[in-house]
């Protein structure tokens, strides 16, 4: 069973409490996604990047992604700290995994090289006009994976 990862203060801290509780038996996996473009990376920032000596116009320079690549891995850290604090009230350990690009298609993907049996992911809760721009993951997850998924509210 896939869980992806989100903070304990999200839906995806719910989706693995319900993963947890409802599935007992099952070896939970917690997949956090690396997402350079959809998390941060400004269209400014994009437009006058930090560049090194030699960079040429319009690249962004190794500084800039070696610190967000650590933000990035700091970040993952700690939603996988919060993870196993909860996996511990089940006495379970989990498995965690990081996978580079866009979560809409990562999360199914490695679930099908996985041979994942479920995957459980909370919903964002957007809604209207701002669920139309940003799209949705679940609703993606959900149409395109093979396997059953359940989306917690």
């Amino acid at each position: 069973m896939e869980t992806p990862a989100q903070s304990r203060d999200c839906h995806g801290s719910k989706a693995l409490e319900v993963a947890l509780s409802d599935y007992p038996d099952a070896d939970v996996t917690v997949l956090h996604v690396m997402d350079p473009i959809g998390s941060g990376f400004n269209i400014v920032e994009v437009m006058r990047p930090k560049f090194h000596d030699g960079a040429p116009p319009g690249s962004v320079s190794i500084e800039y992604w070696n610190e967000w690549y650590e933000s990035a891995r700091a970040k993952a850290t700690k939603l996988f700290d919060e993870a196993q604090e909860l996996a511990d009230e089940f006495d379970v350990t989990l498995r965690t995994e990081t996978e580079f690009g866009e979560p809409k298609h990562v999360i199914v993907e490695y679930a099908e090289e996985h041979d994942t049996d479920r995957i459980v992911l909370g919903s964002h809760g957007r809604a209207g006009a701002t669920r139309l721009v940003l799209g949705s993951v679940a609703e993606t997850v959900t149409r395109r994976a093979s396997m059953p998924v359940l989306v917690v509210k």
